[in-house]
């Protein structure tokens, strides 16, 4: 297993946070989920599209594995079939109080080519991941003013 773990503070609150990252359509703020769509819930598929720092973007039709209002987004994504390349995109919002977050952005990699592809695009991947960061950052806190 490969992982990428991300995070960063946030003033704001989390329930900022959590509308700001579940945007639906088209989210201007983000340079990295240029788009979100589909119903989501626990168990659904939804389809998103993803740009990467060298401006190409990606689509794919990952199934939510885990959505827990203001806290938690988890989803699950496979290249062709389940266990060649399988990621678990992660996004877990930690309350501070004080109306202070700590977001935390990663994906956890398996499958047979997980080794080879994470050597490919880890680090794009992981400078992508600290882009969207800083933005949902600057979007939140701008927003708050």
């Amino acid at each position: 297993m490969k992982e990428i773990n991300t995070g960063i503070e946030i003033q704001g609150s989390a329930n900022q946070v959590w509308n700001s990252l579940l945007q639906k359509g088209n989210a201007t703020w983000n340079p990295f989920i240029q788009k979100l769509e589909g119903t989501i819930s626990e168990g659904s598929t939804i389809h998103v599209t993803l740009r990467g720092n060298d401006s190409r973007t990606m689509q794919f039709s990952p199934k939510v594995l885990q959505l827990d209002p203001n806290r938690e987004f988890r989803w699950l994504g496979h290249l062709f079939f389940k266990g060649l390349f399988d990621g678990e995109h992660y996004f877990i919002i930690h309350d501070r109080g004080s109306n202070r977050v700590y977001f935390e952005h990663g994906e956890r990699f398996t499958g047979l080519l997980s080794g080879l592809i994470f050597k490919l695009i880890g680090q794009d991947t992981r400078d992508s991941f600290i882009k969207m960061n800083q933005a949902l950052k600057k979007h939140v806190e701008n927003d708050s003013i």
